[in-house]
Formats: structure tokens, sequence, C-alpha cells
């Protein structure tokens, strides 16, 4: 008899798949009878558009097998070293110096081509893997299509009217990798961004979140459980009334927002009284200021459950910077859904994705200093999930493959519509300014009104 037979509770209750595919059903639905979106820039000149074809796919062989290396050999945050150095080698053998270690950081990429006295368009390569589940997000894609589509920029030579400027950005997944390269100066000299992520629907303005990152450790004193309870202050007690206090507010929360969070510290014996206990939430929003709203509410449930229990409490906010939401450019994501289109992709138009599938990203910290788009590119169906295994195997598998190529074209066909379009640029940079302009992202929270940022 095995042990799952003797204890029936040995394994988890199974998940119940009605939501996601009821959501999978209504979206297919939406889709059916949405327009796809598309722009009436006059943007590059047809001779450019089919040299950056042919080229994207002179260079298939190359990306597909940086791909698939990539994925064979996936490194975490900030260890990207083999990862960095095998892009970084690849644009090198086609004649362009990439500059290593870049903004002060070991795994950053920046390589540059065409004009600097002209307009700047960025090309961004993430290529960090997650712990476990290695490229489980897709960055191998993310990582490849951007040096594609900058390699066949390249090729234009003469004809390139401006700069493209090329970034591999490490640690994404949770190091805020972008950031850290922003305020060492990454994006002083760039007028606009694009990249793609992997995911399960072709969407141009996705709604991704931003987060925020609060641990809270709890100083109590510590007293024989059974002989002397009174005699102690329970710090784990702090930790319990503080995520009860974060269940109970998560009634109140807008649907925009979300927590979660888990106890990294409880306490080392039961019959001792925990004198430390520490906790660690992440908080997000699909609004920088209801971000700073949910922020001073979680302030106050730690504040309070520290004083309820007489314990003593540290808050350490953001040990990696704050993420913040993407702010989409519309006239450059209609651009990408006509140049992705080209490919045979039919993007679909905002609100027709559940908005409840979303995530968090370091490009939004890009996206609210200059005009970006962040394009979501499908590569499996969307009953994977990702973070999975799964999705790991479909960012290798045929259809992950194309998407390498055809994304590639996509990031390059936008940025010589940008670059070659003086129109289109004063659009762009005109939705912008209407969303509210550049912002001081590192000084944001405190902007807000934070007295514990």
């Amino acid at each position: 008899m095995s042990a799952d037979d003797s204890n029936p509770q040995a394994q988890p209750a199974p998940v119940d798949t009605f939501l996601l595919h009821q959501l999978s059903t209504e979206t297919k639905e939406k889709a059916a009878r949405a327009a796809a979106p598309t722009s009436d820039a006059q943007g590059a000149s047809p001779e450019v558009l089919e040299a950056l074809s042919a080229k994207v796919d002179e260079l298939g062989p190359e990306l597909l097998a940086a791909s698939h290396d990539l994925a064979a050999h996936p490194e975490v945050a900030f260890e990207e070293h083999r990862s960095a150095a095998a892009l970084a080698d690849l644009v090198e053998s086609h004649g362009i110096a990439v500059t290593r270690a870049a903004y002060g950081l070991d795994t950053a990429l920046r390589a540059e081509v065409g004009d600097p006295s002209g307009p700047t368009i960025a090309v961004l390569s993430e290529y960090d893997a997650l712990p476990g589940v290695g490229h489980a997000c897709g960055h191998n894609i993310i990582a490849t299509a951007g040096v594609g589509a900058f390699l066949a920029l390249a090729s234009l030579g003469d004809r390139l009217p401006g700069r493209v400027v090329w970034m591999g950005t490490p640690a994404e997944e949770g190091g805020s990798g972008k950031e850290l390269m922003a305020r060492e100066g990454a994006f002083d000299d760039v007028d606009a961004a694009l990249m793609v992520h992997p995911f399960t629907y072709d969407v141009a303005e996705p709604v991704f979140l931003g987060r925020r990152q609060l641990r809270a450790t709890f100083t109590g004193i510590a007293s024989h459980a059974s002989a002397q309870p009174f005699m102690g202050r329970n710090a784990l007690d702090a930790v319990n009334l503080t995520y009860t206090g974060v269940a109970l507010h998560r009634q109140q929360m807008p649907p925009t927002d979300r927590i979660h969070g888990i106890i990294t510290d409880g306490g080392e014996r039961p019959n001792v009284i925990p004198e430390r206990a520490e906790i660690l939430f992440y908080l997000r929003s699909e609004y920088p200021e209801q971000l700073a709203v949910l922020s001073g509410r979680l302030d106050d449930i730690v504040r309070g459950a520290a004083l309820m229990t007489g314990c003593g409490v540290e808050l350490a906010w953001d040990e990696a910077p704050a993420y913040l939401p993407i702010r989409t450019n519309g006239p450059l994501a209609a651009s990408w859904a006509r140049r992705y289109a080209d490919r045979g992709r039919r993007v679909l138009p905002e609100g027709v994705v559940p908005s409840t599938l979303t995530g968090s990203t370091d490009f939004g910290n890009v996206s609210f200093r200059i005009p970006g788009v962040h394009a979501m590119v499908k590569i499996t169906d969307q009953d994977i999930g990702l973070h999975t295994r799964e999705f790991a195997e479909a960012a290798v598998a045929p259809d992950g493959d194309r998407v390498v190529t055809d994304a590639a074209w996509g990031l390059a066909a936008v940025a010589a519509d940008w670059l070659s379009d003086p129109d289109l640029r004063a659009a762009a940079a005109a939705d912008f300014e209407e969303a509210g302009g550049a912002i001081d992202v590192p000084g944001y929270f405190e902007r807000a009104g934070e007295d514990h940022g």
C-alpha cells in the first residue's frame, strides 16, 4: 500500500478549472467580434520593410539556435553570465561592438548602430530564467527576438534614419534590472523603447500591474511557552494578525489590486514564544496612485499588528526597486498591430483579454520615462500558464520558434516606422504627454505622500 493510499489527504485537492475555461471562452467570443487594431501612419518605405523582412528570415537559423541555447542553459536574475555572453557574442559576430557589464550590472549589455544625432529608439532583450522551471516565462524568445530586430535594423546601414540601441536587461524576474539600469542613465539618450513578451494571446496593449515589496520584521520577547507565556511578546502572533488583517482587507480592495505574502520566519521551536518573525508581501495595482494607497493601508495593518501584540516592527519597502504599471503608447501599439499582422498574426484590441490575467514587469518603469510598447506574443494555447514547465516547453516548440522571427520582424518594422515617420514620432510623443509625461520614477511613492517608502 502506498503512502497516498493510506492517507488520502496527503495530496492537495484538484483545482477547479471552470473559471479559466470560461474566461477563455469569453475571450474567444470577444475576439471573434472585435476588429483588429491597425495604424494609418505612413511609416517606413516598402523597400526598407522588404529589406528588413529578408534579413530577419536570413537570421532565422541563428536566432533559433540562440533561443534553444538559452533555454537549455537557464540562469536566474543577476546570474545570467553565460546567457549575456552568448548574446553579446552573437551581436559581435555581425561586426557590431557590444558594451558588456553595462550600467554597473555585470550581466547588462548595450550596442548601437546609426546616427546618434537623429531620433533614437531602443529594442530590449530579457534573458533571466526562473528558479526550478527555467525559461517558463519565455525570456529566451524575448532575448533573441530583440537581437534579431537589432541586427536586421543594423543591416540597413545608411538607410537607417536615426539610431537604434539594443539593450540586454537582466533580472526582470524580481530584480528590477531595467530600473537599476535607468538610474545609471540607460534611457537618458533614448526617445522610445520596444520589446515583446511571450503569452497565450497576441496583444499590443496588455495590462500589467505595478508592484511593490514589503518585508515586515517583528521583534518580541522570548519566553517558555508553557511555564511563563505571560513573560513573552509573541512575534509570530504579530505576523498572524498581519496576515489576517490583509485577508480581511481584501473585501474592500478594488479588483485592480492584489496582495500576496509568505511567512519567511515563524520562530524556532513550539515551546519557545518566538522573539522574531517575518513576513514578505507583494502589493500590485493597475494604477500608480492606487498602489500608493494600497501601500498606506498595508503600512497601517502591519503597525497595528505590532501594537496589538506589544512587538516592535521594522518595515523594509522595495528591497528591489518597485515596478510601475505599464503605460502603453497608443501610436506605437497601433504600429505593432499593423506590422505583426504582416506575418499572419491577428493582434487583439484592448479589452478583449481579461485584465485579471496579468502580472508585473520592470518595463513599466521604462514606459513612465519614455514612450514604449511591451507587446504580448502568442506561443501556446490559453490553457498553459506562464511560469510553468509546460510554458517553458512551449518556448522551444515549433510555435514558439516561429514567434522568434515573427516578433523580430515586428520589432524591426515598428522601429523603422518610428524612425522614418516624423508624424508617427510626434503622435507617440503627444500620446505620452497626454498620459502624464515623464515622471520621477525613483521618487514616485515619496512624492505621492508616503512616509514609509
